[in-house]
C-alpha cells in the first residue's frame, strides 16, 4: 500500500510518465491493485481544490489506459464505472473521466449494468457543445466501443439510447469525430428499430450532405474528403425509411448545386436508390428523370453527364427490382420507362443532331439496366435507325446513323469479352440478337462508301467483340469484305487503315483461320520476289503497307508461323549471293530491311505479350538467320551480298535477341555455346544447321578479318546481351576474353558499328558476371587507362574510342551500384582538364546517366533502383565546383548540360542543390548563354542542353540573384530563335518563357 501511495504522491508533484509506468508494472506484477491506486488517490479525488481532483482522475485514467485487461475483475470494473459516472457530474473532472471511460469500456469484463449506467450518465451530464474536439472524441469512442461489443444491451435500451445518441451527435463538425459518428449512425440505422427516430437520424446525417470538407495542408490525421463522403453515403443508404425524406434533398442538390455537388449527389443516389426501393423510386421517378435528363441533354461536363447516365440506369433497375424476370415482358413495360423511350425515339429520327447523340446515351443506359427493358429499348432504337439508314431521303445522314448504332452495340456488349463469357455456363443472350442480320448487312454495305467506311469499321469491331453474337461463318464474311479494303491504293484508304487492322486483329484472336485463308494471301501478293525499280513508287508503297499490316495481324501463333515461313522465303530470294553488280543493291537492301523489320516488330509484340510459342523459333528461325548472314559475311568482296549490309545485320541481331530472351537458362546456354563455337573456333555447322554454302573460314575476331566478317560480330553480341545472368560463358577466363575483345575493338580498322557490338558485350558480361571479371576491371583501371585513355602520344581518335569503351564498362557497374564504378568515373573527371579529349569526357559523364538499350530488365541485367539519382547526387557538386574554379570550366559546363539533359526531370528538380547553384548563378548564366550560341558552339546537342539548363535556373536560383541578368538573357535568347536546328529553337522558346514570366 505504501508503494501505491508513494507513486501517487510522486506523480501529483511531478506528473512524470515514469510513475504511471511503475504503477502499471505494480498492478501487472500483483504488488497492488487498481483499487489500491483509487484508495491512495482518495484525498485527491475528494479534494475541494479543483486542480487536485482533476489531476487525481487524470492519473487514474492514465494508469487504466495502460493496465493489462486481465488484471481487472468484475468488481473492480463495477467500482470504476460507478466512480467515473459520478465524476461526470463534476465539470472539473469530466474530461479525465471521459478519458477513463473510453479505456474502461474496452475491458472484456464490463457487464450490461455498467454499460447502461455509463450511457445514462453520459446522456445526462455531457453537454457536447461545451466540450472541445478531443473530449467529444472520447464520447464518440465510448459509444463506438459499446455499440461494437455490447450491441444487444444498447438494443434493450431502445429509445433511451437512440434519443440520447442523437442528442450527442447534433451539431458535430470535426471530421475525426464525424468518421466515428457516421459509423455509429449506420449501425443504429441498420440493426436497431429506429422507426420512431427516423427524422432525428435523418437530421443528423443529411445535414452534412454534400460533404464540402477540404483537409488542411500536411493534415496529420489523414482524413480525406473522400473518406467522409464514403462514410456518409453508407449512412444515407442505411435504411429504406430515408427514401421519402432523402430523395427531395437529392433533387434539390441536383437543381442548384455545382458540378462537384451534382456528381456527389449522383453517386449517393446510385447507392441509396436500391435501398430506398422500387415504390419510392416510382413515386419520384418523373422528377428524377427531369433532373437527370438536364444533365444528359445539356451537359456541363463529361464526368457529370456519365454520372447522370449511371444513376438513370440504377433508377430503371430499381423501379423494376420487385418484378421477377418472368413477370416482365416487352409488352408489359409501361410508365416511366416507356415514356423515356418514346422521348428518345423522337430525337433519334434526326440522327445528325446533338439531341440524337444524347438520346442514344440514354438508350445505352437502358441496355445495361434490365433484361426486358434492355431488349425493349434496344430493339426499338435499332429498328428505327435501320429504317432511317435505308430511307433514300436520309442518305446524307447515314454516317450519323452508323455512329449511333455503334454506340448501341458497344452498350449491349458492356464489359463482356469472349474470354469472360466462355467461362459462363449460361451466357446471356444479347438484346441485339434479333437485329443482328440487319445490322451486319447495314455495316458491310457501309464499308463501300467513303463517308461511312470508318464508322462501319468501328461498328463491326463492336459487333465482333460481342460474345456469342456473330457466328463463325459470319466472321468469315466480315473478313472477306474488310480484306477488300487492303486491295485499294494506300492513299485511298489511309484514314481507315488503322481501324481496319484493328478489326482484323480482333477477329484474328477469335478465328485466325479466316485471316489465314482470306487476308494473308492478299497481303503476301503485294510482296514481290524481286525488288521493285526505283521509279515504281506505288509498288513500294504497297509492300510497305503490306508488311506493316502483316506485322500487326500476325501475332497469333498460327498466323505468325505462316508469316515466318513466307518472309524467310522472300529473304532467301532477295539476299542470294549475286556475282553480278547489275542488281539495285540499295533498293534490294531497303526491301530486305523492311521485311526483317516487320518480322522483328511482330516478334517484339509477341515477346511483350509473353506468347508461349516464341521459344520454338530458336530451332526454326535462328539457324536460318545465321546461315543467311554468315553466307554474306563469308562471300568475297567482289560479289554482291545484300545481307552483309550493317543495317540488315542490326535488325537481324534484334530478331536473335528477342527469341533468345524467351529461352530458359538451359536453352540459352546451348545457344551461347554454339555461337561461341562459331565465332571463336570457326565451327559454324551447329549455328547454321549445317547448311552453310561457303567453305571460307569464319574468324571474325582475328585482327585481319574481312570487314564483312567483323560486321557479323553484332549477331554474336545480340546473343550474349540477351542471356540470363545464370548462363555460364563457355570460355576458360572471362577477363582474358574481355581484354582480347577490347584489343579487337580498339583496332584502327574497327568501325563504329563493330565497336558498338563489342561495347554491348563488355557491358553485359561485366554487369552480369562482375565477380568473374575482377582481373579485367583491375587491368582497365591500371593498364588501359595509362596505355590508351590518358596516353597523349597516341592519336586523339584512339583515345576518344577508348572513352566509348570506358563508358560501357562504367555504366555496367554504375547501374548495379558497384563500388568500382566510382574509380572509373574519377578517371573521366581527370580527362576534363585534357584539352584533346575533354569534351568527349564531358559527354561521357553526362551520358552515363542515360538509359541504356543493352542493360535492361528484358535482357536480365542487374539493375539497382535509384542508381541514376545516386550518380546525379555524386557528380553534380563536382561539376558545379569545377565550373567555378577550373581552368577548363567549359568542359565542366558541357558535362553539366549533358547530365541535365540525360536525367529525368523529377531527378534534377528535386535533387539539384539550389544553394550551390545560387553561389555560381552569374557564372552559370553567362557560360550557358555562351554555349547556346551557334557562333560559339557548333554542337547542336550542347546548345540544346545549355538552353535546357538555362531554363532550370529561374526555378532554382533566388529571384534577386537572377534578376540582374534577365534583360541580357531575353535579348540573347531572341537571337537563338533563328538557330538552324529545330530542337535548339524549341528549347530557346521554353527558356525565354521561363525568364519572361
Amino acid at each position: 500500500m505504501a508503494t501505491a501511495e508513494r507513486l501517487v504522491r510522486s506523480w501529483m508533484a511531478s506528473e512524470k510518465d515514469s510513475e504511471v509506468d511503475e504503477s502499471v508494472a505494480g498492478i501487472s506484477s500483483g504488488q497492488f491493485t487498481l483499487l489500491d491506486i483509487i484508495r491512495a488517490l482518495g484525498e485527491f479525488l475528494t479534494s475541494e481544490e479543483d486542480r487536485l481532483r482533476t489531476k487525481g482522475v487524470e492519473f487514474l485514467s492514465s494508469v487504466l489506459g495502460r493496465c493489462p485487461r486481465e488484471r481487472l475483475n468484475r468488481q473492480a470494473i463495477r467500482v470504476l464505472a460507478t466512480f467515473y459516472c459520478s465524476k461526470l457530474e463534476d465539470l472539473e473532472t469530466i474530461i479525465p473521466a471521459l478519458n477513463g471511460l473510453s479505456c474502461l469500456v474496452k475491458f472484456p469484463n464490463i457487464q450490461s449494468t455498467e454499460v447502461k449506467d455509463i450511457l445514462n450518465a453520459i446522456f445526462t451530464n455531457v453537454k457536447m457543445r461545451a466540450l472541445v474536439q478531443s473530449t467529444r472524441f472520447f464520447v464518440f469512442s465510448i459509444i463506438n466501443s459499446l455499440i461494437t461489443s455490447h450491441r444487444d444491451t444498447l438494443k434493450e435500451m431502445g429509445s433511451t439510447f437512440l434519443a440520447g445518441y442523437v442528442g450527442l451527435a447534433v451539431g458535430e463538425k470535426d471530421p475525426r469525430n464525424l468518421m466515428l459518428a457516421f459509423a455509429i449512425a449506420r449501425i443504429a440505422l441498420v440493426e436497431f428499430n429506429t422507426s420512431a427516430h427516423t427524422e432525428d437520424f435523418f437530421d443528423i446525417t443529411f445535414c452534412y450532405f454534400p460533404i464540402t470538407f477540404r483537409p488542411p495542408p500536411d493534415d496529420p490525421y489523414g482524413i480525406s474528403a473522400e473518406d467522409l463522403k464514403q462514410s456518409l453515403r453508407l449512412c444515407l443508404s442505411a435504411t429504406p425509411a430515408f427514401g421519402l425524406l432523402g430523395i427531395p434533398v437529392f433533387l434539390e442538390k441536383l437543381t442548384a448545386g455545382s458540378p462537384s455537388t451534382k456528381r456527389d449527389t449522383l453517386h449517393a443516389m446510385d447507392i441509396c436508390l436500391p435501398v430506398y426501393g422500387s415504390a419510392v423510386s416510382r413515386e419520384f421517378g418523373k422528377k428524377m428523370w427531369s433532373s437527370l435528363k438536364l444533365e444528359v441533354f445539356q451537359p456541363t461536363d463529361p464526368d457529370t453527364e456519365q454520372s447522370a447516365l449511371n444513376t438513370l440506369q440504377v433508377l430503371l433497375r430499381t423501379i423494376h427490382a420487385d418484378k421477377s424476370q418472368d413477370a416482365v415482358s416487352e409488352g408489359t413495360i409501361a410508365g416511366l420507362a416507356r415514356d423515356i423511350c418514346s422521348e428518345c425515339m423522337q430525337a433519334l429520327k434526326e440522327p445528325e443532331k446533338a439531341q440524337a447523340r444524347a438520346s442514344m446515351k440514354v438508350i445505352c443506359a437502358f441496355a445495361g439496366a434490365y433484361g426486358p427493358l434492355s431488349s425493349f429499348a434496344v430493339s426499338q432504337a435499332a429498328e428505327l435507325l435501320i429504317r432511317n439508314f435505308h430511307d433514300p431521303d436520309e442518305a446524307s445522314n447515314r454516317a450519323s446513323v452508323v455512329m449511333l448504332l455503334t454506340e448501341l452495340i458497344n452498350a449491349c456488349r458492356g464489359d463482356a469479352t469472349h474470354a469472360s463469357i466462355s467461362q459462363s455456363s449460361n451466357p446471356p443472350s444479347s438484346p441485339l440478337t434479333a437485329s443482328k442480320d440487319a445490322l451486319l448487312g447495314l455495316l458491310v454495305v457501309s464499308l463501300k462508301a467513303p463517308a461511312t467506311c470508318l464508322p462501319a469499321l468501328h461498328g463491326l469491331t463492336a459487333l465482333v467483340r460481342t460474345p456469342k453474337l456473330v457466328a463463325d461463318d459470319e466472321l468469315g464474311y466480315i473478313v472477306l469484305e474488310v480484306s477488300e479494303l487492303l486491295r485499294k491504293e494506300p492513299d485511298e484508304v489511309e484514314d481507315v487503315t488503322t481501324d481496319n487492322l484493328g478489326l482484323l486483329s480482333v477477329i484474328a484472336s477469335i478465328a485466325p483461320h479466316h485471316l489465314s485463308s482470306q487476308t494473308l494471301p492478299i497481303l503476301f501478293s503485294f510482296l514481290p520476289d524481286v525488288t521493285p525499280s526505283r521509279d515504281a513508287t506505288m509498288q513500294r508503297a504497297f509492300y510497305w503497307r503490306a508488311l506493316s499490316s502483316l506485322s500487326t495481324l500476325c501475332v497469333q501463333p498460327q498466323l505468325f508461323e505462316t508469316l515466318v515461313v513466307r518472309l524467310i522465303a522472300k529473304l532467301d530470294l532477295l539476299c542470294a549471293i549475286s556475282p553480278s553488280r547489275t542488281i539495285d543493291q540499295e533498293g534490294t537492301a531497303a526491301y530486305a530491311h523492311a521485311i526483317l523489320t516487320a518480322l522483328a516488330n511482330t516478334l517484339d509484340s509477341k515477346v511483350s505479350s509473353k506468347d508461349v510459342d516464341v521459344p520454338k523459333y530458336a530451332e526454326q528461325l535462328l539457324p536460318h538467320m545465321f546461315r543467311l548472314y554468315l553466307d554474306a559475311a563469308l562471300a568475297s568482296s567482289e560479289v554482291v551480298a545484300v545481307a552483309a549490309d550493317p543495317r540488315l545485320l542490326q535488325v537481324g541481331a534484334k530478331i536473335i535477341r528477342l527469341v533468345s530472351q524467351t529461352l530458359n537458362v538451359a536453352r540459352q546456354e546451348k545457344l551461347v555455346a554454339v555461337v561461341f563455337a562459331a565465332y571463336t573456333q570457326g565451327d559454324v555447322k551447329l549455328i547454321t544447321g549445317g547448311l552453310l554454302n561457303s567453305t571460307t573460314p569464319f574468324a571474325p575476331l582475328h585482327l585481319n578479318a574481312s570487314p564483312r566478317q567483323r560486321n557479323a560480330f553484332t549477331l554474336f553480341s545480340s546473343t550474349i546481351v540477351s542471356s540470363r545472368k545464370e548462363v555460364r560463358m563457355p570460355v576458360d577466363n572471362l577477363s582474358t576474353f574481355l581484354s582480347e575483345l577490347v584489343v579487337w575493338s580498339d583496332n584502327p580498322s574497327s568501325t563504329v558499328f563493330q565497336r558498338e557490338a563489342a561495347s554491348q558485350i563488355l557491358a553485359s558480361i561485366v554487369n552480369k558476371h562482375v565477380n568473374d571479371v575482377s582481373d579485367f576491371l583491375s587491368s582497365q583501371l591500371e593498364d588501359y587507362s595509362l596505355s590508351t585513355l590518358k596516353n597523349t602520344s597516341i592519336p586523339a581518335e584512339a583515345r576518344k574510342n577508348a572513352i566509348s569503351t570506358w563508358i560501357s564498362v562504367t555504366r555496367a557497374l554504375l547501374v548495379r551500384s558497384h563500388p568500382c564504378a566510382n574509380a572509373l568515373i574519377d578517371h573521366l573527371f581527370e580527362l576534363l582538364d585534357d584539352s584533346t579529349v575533354n569534351w568527349d569526357a564531358a559527354r561521357a559523364i553526362g551520358l552515363l546517366a542515360n538509359e541504356d538499350a543493352t542493360l535492361t530488365k528484358r535482357n536480365d541485367a542487374v539493375l539497382k533502383i535509384l542508381h541514376v539519382q545516386k550518380y546525379f547526387n555524386t557528380v553534380m557538386p563536382r561539376l558545379l565546383e569545377g565550373a567555378k574554379g577550373s581552368r577548363k570550366e567549359t568542359a565542366y559546363l558541357v558535362a553539366l548540360a549533358y547530365l541535365i539533359n540525360a536525367v529525368p526531370k523529377a531527378v534534377y528538380i528535386t535533387q539539384m542543390p539550389s544553394d550551390a547553384v545560387s553561389m555560381y548563378a552569374s557564372t552559370l548564366v553567362l557560360a550557358m548563354l555562351k554555349n547556346c550560341m551557334y557562333s560559339e558552339m557548333p554542337d547542336p546537342g550542347v546548345r540544346a542542353a545549355a538552353l535546357k539548363y538555362l531554363a532550370l535556373l529561374p526555378g532554382t536560383v533566388r529571384y534577386d540573384l537572377l534578376h540582374p541578368y534577365k534583360t541580357r538573357v531575353l535579348k540573347e535568347l531572341a537571337l537563338i530563335l533563328d538557330d538552324p536546328k529545330r530542337a535548339v529553337r524549341k528549347e530557346a522558346v521554353i527558356a525565354r518563357y521561363k525568364y519572361s514570366g
